[in-house]
């Protein structure tokens, strides 16, 4: 990119500044304390202009392009940081669970800054240094720095990268937020916990009240030892990153586990790399996975479970499973909970009465997004998934296997799902086998393959609002071994595909706009 005559004028005085006081250059080689707590949200600040670094138009697509705009404290001007290991961060918005990037890969001066899926790619990898209460942030493909382009102080200006200059354009305040990840005083490993992992591959060193408990190469004796000595009412906080291989780790009733740092997994048939079986009062409130497990977060016959802001990012398996053939779970709470690449399904549920999630988000997920299956007293805020359930049977929202269905036999409404968001892979939403009692609230479903909704043998199911666009049909289908589709009400506005009810249920109320062809009893 061409310099213009501010931008020359800007470096030359850099320059001056360099030679006059030896620092301001040589300041970029020295390393630097981390500013950043993994697990807390931020609004990220430049110094220059007083605003804060923003995803244009609030767009979740990939290759959206950061500006800076005045402070609105909306979820596209807030970000949290995923440990990419060896001192570097992946920095994710809010609103999309995609992370920032030098785009298409550029190394040039001016190069766009944009969110983009998570690829843990090293143009998605940014060093974070901090002097004076302010950070700056280094990519590790390009080797520059997060930089307000032309020193504009304008709502609007564009987010880019440049060399390292010291300027107060390319210097950043992270400003904590309330909500999910964490408060203003809370954030992964914050306070005192009871337990710390700490270290790097081949040296961990657990710690308790002062003590050593385990000190050696082994990252999961390391993480064990440090749940093992913790007591109920307790907290673990594992700070270090590292691979705990085939294994699992194993979490016992009233204990809180934080993962700080990123723990990459194996395949252990039938089982989870973190597990919790028959307990109560178990928390998870921060994790960061990676690798290929056969199930990574597994669970049944709990009570109280607490689970977080969990990131998955994934190379098959499947992310979080409660069993099927097992006890049943009560008063399960999920947070935030965002699953990429995972061969199966992103979060699967069996035996719950009482969960409440507020967002699974699953990209380039193999089977479901969201299946929830025999579970009751449900509500769930968000459910967006692209690319998922590509060439299969399942959707981004799957209700399987009486889910809905009360203790009672009765399909009386008792799950409510806020939102549902999918675009492109396979089916959006599918209720299938005798399953009901649900409310959906809106919907926004493009592209979906095989079937944008497919509803087959469900009992009391509405669709409230929202669109569908392209894909396959929205249908009411029915299997001859369950009893036929009733109560049903479906309000949309359709588009450019269609919209069939075959055979005819009981009581099924449509309220369809747009141009879709419409052939319903």
């Amino acid at each position: 990119m061409t310099l213009t005559p501010r931008r020359r004028l800007r470096l030359l005085i850099a320059a001056l500044a360099a030679a006059v006081t030896g620092i301001a250059i040589a300041f970029f080689a020295i390393p630097q304390a981390s500013a950043v707590e993994t697990g807390v949200w931020y609004k990220i600040v430049n110094r220059q202009s007083g605003l804060p670094i923003d995803v244009l138009n609030l767009s979740t697509a990939p290759g959206a392009e950061v500006i800076q705009w005045n402070d609105t404290g909306a979820a596209n001007q807030q970000f949290r940081f995923i440990d990419s290991g060896g001192g570097y961060y992946r920095i994710q918005a809010r609103h999309s669970n995609l992370v920032l990037e030098t785009y298409e890969w550029s190394a040039a001066n001016g190069a766009t800054i944009a969110q983009w899926t998570d690829l843990n790619g090293t143009n998605q990898q940014w060093r974070v240094q901090e002097s004076g209460g302010y950070a700056t942030f280094v990519n590790r493909h390009s080797g520059k720095a997060l930089d307000v382009w032309e020193n504009s102080t304008a709502p609007g200006a564009r987010i880019s990268q440049y060399d390292p200059t010291g300027g107060y354009n390319q210097q950043f305040q992270l400003v904590k937020v309330d909500g999910g990840g964490g408060t203003p005083s809370q954030g992964c490993g914050a306070g005192s916990p009871d337990a710390t992992v700490t270290g790097s591959s081949g040296n961990y060193t657990t710690t308790r009240g002062g003590s050593n408990v385990y000190s050696g190469s082994d990252y999961r004796a390391a993480i064990q030892a440090g749940v093992d000595a913790i007591s109920s009412g307790q907290r673990v906080a594992v700070i270090a990153s590292g691979s705990i291989g085939a294994n699992t780790i194993t979490i016992q009733s009233g204990k809180t586990f934080e993962g700080c740092g990123t723990i990459d997994v194996g395949n252990r048939s039938g089982r989870g790399a973190i597990e919790s079986i028959d307990t109560s009062n178990v928390s998870i409130p921060y994790l960061t996975m990676t690798g290929n497990p056969y199930f990574g977060l597994r669970f049944s016959g709990t009570n109280g479970l607490n689970l977080g802001d969990i990131t998955m990012n994934l190379s098959g398996g499947m992310g979080i499973r409660f069993d099927r053939d097992a006890n049943w779970n009560y008063n399960v709470t999920m947070g935030d909970i965002y699953v990429s690449g995972a061969g199966s399904h992103a979060v699967e549920t069996f035996k719950i009465d009482g969960l409440n999630i507020n967002s699974v988000t699953a990209r380039n997920v193999g089977e479901s997004g969201l299946l929830i299956q025999e579970s009751r007293n449900v509500w769930v805020g968000t459910v967006d998934g692209d690319n998922v359930a590509a060439g299969t049977g399942y959707a981004t929202l799957r209700f399987a296997n009486n889910n809905g269905q009360n203790a009672n036999g009765n399909y009386n409404t008792n799950v409510h799902i806020d939102n549902v968001i999918s675009r492109g892979g396979g089916r959006g939403i599918f209720c299938v086998s005798q399953s009901g009692g649900t409310v959906i609230e809106n919907v926004n479903l493009s592209g979906n393959g095989n079937n944008s909704i497919l509803i087959e043998n469900c009992y009391n199911f509405s669709i409230r609002a929202g669109t569908v666009n392209g894909g396959g049909e929205v249908r009411l289908a029915a299997r001859d071994e369950f009893p036929n589709n009733r109560d049903v009400w479906i309000t949309l506005t359709v588009n450019n595909t269609t919209v069939r009810e075959s055979p005819c249920g009981t009581n099924i109320n449509w309220n369809i706009s747009g141009n879709a062809s419409v052939n319903v009893c």
